[in-house]
């Protein structure tokens, strides 16, 4: 069998197309495989279907992994600006939305034209529609198997992604070649995801469907406190929203989640100098703050009577009205899964790989780049700059 190509890169997705230009720019022979017919479809659905392509912001911090500065080498060597400029350089329109998110003015589809363009420059050649069967050490380099036979090559990046919303081709792929080749995996999960409750325990809750609000919403110890101030989202099973996506990732199952649905009051001091300055009922007083139907679904879930005055109340009661809503406490019972996560928390180990080339260190030539690695970006277009940077770093070792 003839070496037809220097590079294998699975998966054409963020990462992998990335990786594949980048390395083919640099006059390697690449071959970029996937088993879909349709090229980088996560990037296709991602914002609304405008791409929320990076953060400005961007920096370690706002990345989950079991090894914190794996990421800080091929993010400070692949920063927002610098996929910035590529854009510029195709001429494609963008904006920026809150906190240093940015999405295409047009179409997430700009962006996918872009990687394609990018790869055709560097005479990247493409198996669509291809499926990868095994992947195979050799005398000299490695065999990739595939439904369109078999191709010799001496490197291989697997850039095929986590288990993240299986109805557009995820697959535990990339978490298999790894256990193959003897690398450790970070028990994977779903991150970025809506969080479900006890339907029981939920019912009271349901008819707040829909209602949506800024909160303070977090999660952890005292040494491990994560907190978020977003959008969250009521919905039939649970909690859905950016604070609840972001409070996932950091989520502990059979732990808490705690939510100031006030953020910027401290109701219980409020509440009880009311007592002596206002005649109105409690809720018709409380919806100078939140929406009605969610202070009466809040109030007869905690057994309080809406029609009682405040100046009526105790001091007591107050005190504990004021705890439900600055401080809510609640116990998930898991989440809505891979089929609504918007990543996969966990991956190959980055212990066992390069932070500098993303190659893994007892498999010389083999190379695992974006969501296949445990390396788990913020919501807001973190986890695609991770995609950016990986792909590019492994592309220039490659």
């Amino acid at each position: 069998m003839n070496k037809q190509f220097d590079v294998a890169v699975i998966g054409a997705g963020a990462a992998g197309m990335m990786c594949a230009a980048v390395a083919g720019q640099r006059g390697k022979r690449v071959v970029l495989i996937d088993h879909a017919s349709r090229l980088a479809e996560k990037i296709r659905i991602s914002g609304g279907g405008r791409c929320n392509f990076t953060n400005l912001h961007a920096s370690p911090v706002n990345f989950l992994s079991e090894n914190p500065h794996f990421c800080k080498s091929a993010l400070s060597r692949y920063t927002p600006q610098d996929f910035l400029s590529l854009i510029k350089r195709h001429n494609i329109s963008w904006h920026e939305k809150h906190k240093g998110q940015l999405f295409c003015d047009d179409s997430a589809e700009d962006i996918i034209r872009m990687l394609k363009a990018e790869c055709d420059l560097g005479k990247v050649q493409w198996r669509m529609s291809c499926p990868v069967t095994d992947v195979q050490k050799a005398d000299a380099g490695f065999v990739v198997q595939t439904s369109h036979g078999d191709i010799m090559v001496d490197q291989v990046v697997v850039a095929t992604g986590g288990l993240s919303i299986p109805k557009i081709g995820a697959t535990d792929f990339s978490h298999k070649i790894a256990r193959q080749f003897g690398l450790k995996i970070i028990e994977p999960r779903p991150a970025l995801v809506p969080l479900t409750f006890d339907a029981a325990a939920w019912e009271p809750f349901v008819p707040l469907s829909g209602i949506s609000l800024e909160v303070d919403i977090e999660t952890g110890d005292k040494k491990n406190k994560m907190l978020f101030r977003e959008d969250l989202l009521f919905t039939h099973r649970g909690l859905s929203g950016p604070g609840v996506l972001q409070i996932s990732s950091y989520w502990q199952p059979g732990t808490p989640i705690r939510i100031n649905l006030l953020p910027e009051v401290d109701l219980a001091e409020d509440l009880i100098a009311a007592k002596t300055t206002t005649k109105k009922n409690l809720a018709n007083y409380l919806s100078q703050y939140l929406p009605v139907r969610l202070i009466d679904g809040l109030l007869t879930a905690h057994a309080f009577d809406g029609n009682l005055k405040i100046a009526d109340m105790q001091d007591k009661r107050l005190r504990l009205l004021a705890e439900k809503i600055n401080r809510w406490e609640l116990t998930p019972n898991g989440s809505e899964g891979y089929r609504k996560a918007e990543v996969t928390r966990g991956g190959v180990d980055t212990r066992e790989l390069s932070q500098q080339s993303m190659m893994a260190n007892k498999v010389p030539g083999l190379y695992f780049v974006g969501e296949a690695v445990d390396v788990t970006g913020w919501l807001g277009g973190y986890n695609f700059q991770w995609a950016w940077a990986s792909g590019s770093a492994a592309g220039m070792a490659v």
